[in-house]
């Protein structure tokens, strides 16, 4: 407990004469049981004021009591990150933020090889501690006690109201994962459970050479590669005057398998990412990876062909997440499986202008995933280091961005400087907010430095999931793609061809058109492996990832056999079997905890 907090109470109990007064007066969320079900749209409706007002011990209202933890000198806390793309000190307009609030700077350490194991032997993992996903290294830092137990001197209930009384679930969830103590909560945490959000992996193509094309049929992945062919021989440059590509691709977000692959998988089969394979689960089916004929390797195959028909950047291995966003923001690159790595880079005011844009096409065949949103909340958990000598403070922090404000301030900027809430408490962009979303090299004004890019939350979680209701608004969600605000008419004459193309006001009314198959949130969390597997699991995923990399850049069909054949006879032999059997026990979990929300 901080001095500041220990003072006030110790004056309360003087003032009352008796300490037992100074009780946290505040409501706390209940409790629910593990099989309660699930709470209906809008029985947490609640609003930020809740939260600032909400009394804790001694009475204080909840400025009172952040006032008190509120350094008189700027801290700096450290933000482990394994989900960060980013490494050093959070700046821009965000940054400002923090030191406005809350008189901080984060220093920001993602997680590349060894960093983890690092921190696990300093005895420090940070200040907040952002974890990739709930299993093997989130449980082993629970069991060597590198995390602050949220209920300890009730700063859950003190520091984090707002947390605590809208997202009981998916503080239950982590509670039950943790042994039966709290140490955070996952990321994507919904309103609704009914709701599905917005379909991301959209197959965002370049509209404009797809229109000037004619339109050209595109059933499956080969035909796919054939319009990227065609698109490169009609603008063989980018914006700078540098050759275009179908693709561009990074490796930053590899994990067991290589991500652009298995996504691609997800994004034309509908499987969800599990262990060293895919899940469908309509029919609640795995498919390891090395599987002959799988997803993944047909998958792998695709990008494989583009490389062969010069349609592949060929520095996607080498490059960066920076480089490859650069590639799509100056139309480098034609295709993108996902929304927010394709249209949401290119299609800028500018290019508009232009009669340029990126837009979903999907192959006809295609049957994307849609996530069920989730109550529990996912698998990428926040949570607060055991050694951090300011856990009141980083408490505050994590339940500020739990707010609306907070989630849409870490989304789109300043309020009232990006975006407002109209007379009606519709949310709207302000011009500024527009431009930055739509551009994110625009310059920051009211006081705010750089560009919206310089600025932008470098944490990469999220809080409340995109697609849930906001509870400040009227009904709106976080996306501003469904803000009464923001669809109007077409914006652009190339906006105008693809809605009248595809008959659809939107990209995910589109998308929710057309066949996907949808996973629902669940309470399910990944098993903890033994130390053995994990020694083996590692081995395995080093082998698929180098040598998928290696049969990508393969010249010949012959070669890319040779190389799928060996990597499947090294994974052997490193325990690939003895993994798979761990996930096809997962399998039965899963598709337990899905069978339950049915």
């Amino acid at each position: 407990m901080k001095v500041k907090k220990l003072t006030a109470l110790l004056m309360a109990a003087m003032m009352t004469i008796s300490l037992a007064a100074c009780g946290n007066s505040g409501t706390p969320a209940s409790e629910p049981a593990a099989d309660t079900a699930a709470p209906a749209d809008g029985e947490t409706d609640g609003n930020t004021a809740d939260a600032d007002t909400q009394a804790g011990e001694n009475g204080d209202s909840y400025e009172e009591l952040l006032a008190e933890i509120i350094p008189e000198e700027t801290v700096t806390l450290d933000v482990f990150d394994q989900l960060a793309n980013y490494s050093g000190e959070q700046i821009g307009w965000f940054g400002q933020i923090m030191l406005e609030k809350f008189n901080v700077k984060l220093n920001i350490i993602p997680d590349p090889d060894g960093v983890y194991e690092t921190r696990m032997e300093s005895g420090n993992l940070g200040d907040i501690v952002i974890w990739g996903n709930d299993s093997d290294e989130y449980m082993q830092a629970v069991q060597k006690g590198m995390l602050f137990d949220w209920n300890e001197d009730e700063i859950l209930s003190d520091y984090g109201p707002y947390i605590e009384e809208h997202m009981p679930y998916a503080l239950e969830k982590n509670t039950n994962l943790s042994g039966g103590t709290t140490y955070g909560y996952g990321f994507d945490v919904a309103v609704d459970p009914s709701a599905r959000g917005d379909i991301m992996y959209t197959w965002d193509l370049r509209w404009d050479l797809y229109k000037e094309l004619g339109y050209p049929a595109i059933k499956n992945l080969d035909d796919m590669v054939e319009v990227l062919a065609q698109m490169k021989e009609i603008c063989p440059k980018d914006d700078n005057g540098k050759t275009t590509y179908g693709v561009s691709l990074f490796n930053d977000w590899d994990g067991d398998m290589v991500m652009f692959v298995k996504s691609t998988a997800t994004a034309y089969y509908g499987y969800d990412e599990f262990g060293f394979g895919l899940y469908d689960s309509e029919e609640q089916k795995y498919y390891p990876c090395l599987e002959k004929d799988g997803p993944y390797l047909t998958c792998l195959k695709f990008y494989n062909d583009l490389y062969q028909r010069g349609l592949l950047d060929p520095d996607s291995q080498t490059q960066k997440y920076d480089g490859m966003v650069e590639d799509y923001q100056n139309g480098s690159a034609f295709l993108n499986v996902f929304n927010f790595l394709g249209s949401a880079m290119y299609n800028s005011d500018s290019h508009a202008a232009d009669g340029k844009a990126m837009y979903p096409c999907p192959p006809e065949e295609a049957t994307p995933i849609a996530y069920g949103l989730n109550v529990y909340g996912g698998n990428r958990i926040w949570s607060i280091g055991a050694k951090t000598e300011y856990p009141e403070l980083c408490m505050a922090i994590l339940n500020w961005l739990s707010t609306p404000e907070g989630r849409m301030t870490a989304e789109y900027g300043p309020k009232d400087v990006c975006w407002y809430y109209d007379e009606n408490g519709k949310t709207c962009f302000t011009d500024l907010g527009r431009a930055a979303k739509l551009d994110i090299k625009t310059e920051m004004s009211d006081g705010y430095s750089g560009t919206f890019e310089d600025g932008n939350f470098k944490m990469n979680n999220q809080t409340w999931a995109l697609d849930t209701e906001n509870l400040d608004s009227n009904g709106d969600t976080y996306n501003y793609k469904k803000w009464d605000s923001f669809i109007t008419e077409p914006n652009s004459e190339i906006e105008a061809d693809w809605r009248d193309y595809t008959k659809a006001r939107t990209p995910d009314e589109y998308m929710g058109q057309r066949p996907y198959k949808l996973a629902p949130g669940t309470t399910y969390s990944a098993g903890t492996k033994s130390d053995e597997l994990l020694v083996l699991w590692n081995q395995v995923a080093d082998c698929i990832k180098t040598n998928s990399w290696k049969a990508i850049y393969a010249s010949t069909d012959e070669e890319f056999d040779k190389i799928v054949d060996e990597m499947i006879s090294k994974a052997n032999e490193y325990g690939y079997d003895e993994c798979i059997a761990f996930q096809e026990n997962e399998v039965k979990l899963r598709a337990a905890a899905e069978d339950a929300v049915k």
